[in-house]
């Protein structure tokens, strides 16, 4: 029987894992929005400079947020999801810019872990196509 090395198949893993990696750190986030409303608004406060933005905010932002990020979990619409997730991370890493600014005052060198993963919301969006193991929805 002849073992399949082909890239396409040894990229399968590594994608598949860098797929449920972020996800586990996006879903917390998700969490947060329905157990700590309150953590929720502060963060946008304090990154977006959208004040005040209540409990039904969160909330609504968690489901938006939620079934983004399990059609991505799923490979649904991976064109869009898998988009959306890039761009979500994206703004969430660009936005607390200070903290980059000055590293080495703590917390904020814990920052920085942001930019693996937003490389690796980009390598997954633009290697979708090939990311289809344990995605029964493996189209574009």
């Amino acid at each position: 029987m002849k073992v399949d090395t082909s890239l396409d198949q040894k990229v399968k893993l590594p994608l598949f894992t860098l797929r449920v990696g972020v996800f586990i750190v996006m879903f917390m986030w998700v969490i947060d929005k329905f157990l700590n409303p309150v953590h929720t608004a502060s963060v946008w406060d304090r990154y977006y400079n959208i004040e005040n933005i209540g409990t039904f905010v969160s909330y609504a932002a968690g489901v938006i947020q939620g079934s983004i990020l399990f059609a991505f979990l799923l490979g649904l619409a991976k064109r869009y999801s898998y988009g959306l997730i890039f761009i979500m991370h994206l703004i969430s890493t660009i936005s607390p810019i200070s903290k980059y600014l000055n590293p080495f005052q703590a917390p904020n060198l814990l920052f920085f872990a942001a930019f693996p993963m937003l490389s690796a919301c980009f390598a997954l969006y633009i290697l979708r196509d090939n990311d289809t193991l344990l995605s029964p929805f493996s189209k574009t």
